[in-house]
């Protein structure tokens, strides 16, 4: 691993290459990691402490390497090379100059070719980036959605750009084919009748933890979530809530119970990532209320095993 830090005592992600340092070496990588510090106008809940996820996974990636044993031995980075891009320089209490910060962030590394990949923050960011996506390449996209919860609120505390409503936005964006979105994953009671209810009037899909667990060939499942999202689109993004897991195997997210195991996670981003997605974002890890990092320490799991997927489809 390099030692180069991007910003203070913070390596980048994975001993990636410092593109804040040398944004030249830009044309050298093939994936660009991005963080995005932000957790809304800090008014919702309790204490949280998203913002903080992006420094966390990036002391936390320092231990791992490229090579996966079980997806027949790959080593990442003998196919691809990251670089880290640093973070989108957020207005604290600012939702709306944030946002118009992310898409433009967003914007240059879309513009770039390169894989990208958001650290959350929130999952309000998941909006302004499929956004800018819609708005720079003028392709139509579907998703994937990983999560306990729709995220379809009207608003969230009065702001409609916060982490309860990032798809009520995007059902409303130009470029994103409903019918090929698909919330995967879903369950628990923090989630209302009315989330289920606007989910299905738009024309999304919606497969609930039951459908992941009763599948009979997860894989098989995995290609079969895809190809919804695939359906009369241009490409397909991928976004990650934490809390799609159980709260067994996330003791850094909320305290959603009856969630994915990381072996269902993880299998289910390998697969869609060798189909071919445009992106992904992993969002809503809070490092201060995990004494083991592990939710932090995670995010290099799904990050490597999404970037496996994209080595395996590039070697196709």
């Amino acid at each position: 691993m390099a030692n180069d830090m991007i910003y203070g005592n913070t390596p980048c992600f994975l001993g990636a290459e410092n593109l804040v340092k040398s944004p030249e070496a830009a044309d050298k990588v093939d994936a660009i990691i991005y963080g995005v510090p932000w957790e809304g106008a800090v008014t919702w809940g309790d204490y949280t402490g998203c913002e903080l996820g992006p420094k966390v996974m990036r002391l936390s990636s320092g231990r791992y390497s490229g090579y996966i044993p079980e997806l027949d031995h790959i080593d990442v980075f003998e196919h691809l090379k990251l670089g880290d891009m640093g973070d989108v320089a957020v207005t604290p209490a600012e939702p709306e100059d944030t946002k118009q910060k992310i898409s433009e962030f967003a914007g240059k590394v879309w513009e770039s070719g390169k894989f990208p990949i958001a650290l959350g923050g929130d999952h309000g960011i998941t909006y302004p980036i499929i956004e800018s996506f819609t708005k720079k390449t003028g392709k139509r996209v579907g998703i994937i959605h990983l999560d306990a919860h729709y995220d379809n609120n009207e608003h969230s505390g009065g702001d409609p750009y916060g982490r309860g409503s990032p798809f009520a936005r995007l059902y409303e964006t130009e470029g994103v084919r409903n019918e090929s979105l698909v919330h995967l994953g879903i369950h628990g009671p923090r989630n209302k009748p009315e989330n289920g209810r606007l989910a299905k009037k738009v024309g999304a899909t919606t497969l609930t933890v039951n459908d992941v667990r009763e599948a009979e060939d997860l894989r098989k499942f995995a290609n079969e979530v895809y190809d919804i999202a695939a359906k009369e689109t241009d490409a397909v993004y991928l976004s990650i809530c934490s809390d799609v897991l159980d709260h067994a195997y996330n003791p850094g997210g909320p305290a959603d119970g009856n969630g994915l195991t990381s072996y269902e996670l993880l299998t289910i981003v390998h697969e869609a990532a060798k189909r071919g997605v445009c992106g992904m974002d992993f969002v809503e890890v809070y490092p201060q209320q995990d004494q083991t990092d592990f939710s932090s320490h995670f995010a290099s799991w799904v990050i490597l095993y999404g970037l496996a997927g994209e080595a395996v489809r590039r070697g196709k």
